[in-house]
């Protein structure tokens, strides 16, 4: 499993000379309450301030500057995914068609329209417009732009590792919120690489925890889905997912954190660290301080993946503060 980590993360250095020009370096920040409550060094890797508000534009403009301008890519995603895809392409030059499902929120659907991209509307759920956007690559000969399982998309992601090794001297633990796995696979392959001391913990929503449920069969495993505030890493995982093995290489150990845990979290940081970011972001904080005891005195990061969050069901969470979800 050597192999495949020292070359995710060859290709995150080479995807980072790429991308430079299209993301933020986003600021590594120390922990303004939290930390201290602990008695931990605490940092926040801020990707709810990188460009288009997630750290999903890494890997999509890392997957359109590996192919030259004249190959179309397609993609189908109504979340960070599709905004992240749309602007990257706008940016690049890239022709993109992003395909969504028919009852696509109309803000998500104005916005991606906004960077003049081609839209599709197909069927009712992200599923079938997934499923839609695969059949059109493989009939008309256009790139499917997978949200995690693609290799130049892991390495886009990746570049966060990177980022934190300029940034931190010493990284004790980093906890990352695990959907799909490109983002925990990328930025692991980066830190066991060239930081091997550096301890990766995968934090799942015990509501929908692919991953972790298929890091502990060894195989990719169907799971029971439920609603969770952390919709970011909401879903299943394909079959041949490339993000599965290198997950089970770099990750040490996963936390699975519920919603009361992961809404503590999210009211965490806005009224002791004055960040309001979305359910996937928390989900990494609720993991950290689930196991915080155990990192006393060493120096934690915590991946803040994203800010793009429904303003009514957040808010309406922030403002309830005595009450659980």
């Amino acid at each position: 499993m050597i192999g495949i980590v020292l070359e995710a993360a060859a290709r995150s250095v080479q995807a980072r000379r790429r991308i430079c020009g299209y993301i933020y370096e986003t600021p590594l920040l120390p922990s303004r309450q939290i930390g201290r409550e602990i008695g931990s060094s605490v940092f926040f890797k801020a990707e709810n301030f990188q460009l288009t508000g997630s750290f999903k534009i890494r890997g999509a403009a890392s997957k359109m500057t590996s192919l030259g301008n004249d190959r179309e890519v397609i993609t189908a995603s109504s979340g960070n995914h599709g905004i992240a895809s749309a602007q990257a392409a706008a940016l690049i030059g890239q022709a993109l068609t992003v395909v969504l499902p028919e009852t696509v929120a109309q803000a998500k659907l104005d916005r991606i329209r906004s960077f003049n991209v081609n839209v599709i509307l197909h069927g009712v759920e992200s599923g079938l417009a997934e499923l839609h956007a695969q059949e059109q690559a493989a009939s008309r000969g256009l790139v499917y732009v997978s949200p995690y399982n693609d290799p130049e998309i892991v390495a886009g992601q990746g570049t966060i590792g990177l980022e934190l090794l300029e940034q931190l001297e010493t990284i004790d633990n980093v906890f990352i919120a695990m959907g799909g796995g490109g983002l925990i696979g990328g930025i692991g392959a980066v830190l066991k690489s060239f930081s091997p001391g550096t301890r990766i913990y995968g934090v799942a929503a015990q509501n929908s925890a692919a991953l972790a449920v298929s890091m502990k069969a060894g195989r990719v495993v169907e799971t029971e889905h439920h609603d969770t505030l952390a919709d970011g890493v909401a879903g299943g995982m394909d079959e041949d997912s490339i993000t599965l093995p290198l997950a089970v290489s770099v990750v040490d150990e996963v936390v699975t954190c519920t919603e009361a845990e992961i809404v503590g979290a999210l009211r965490d940081l806005a009224f002791k660290e004055n960040q309001i970011v979305e359910g996937a972001a928390a989900l990494a904080l609720a993991g950290f301080l689930k196991v915080a005891e155990r990192c006393r005195g060493q120096r934690n990061v915590v991946v803040l993946c994203g800010a793009n969050f429904d303003h009514d069901k957040i808010f309406s969470l922030l403002n309830d503060r005595g009450r659980e979800p």
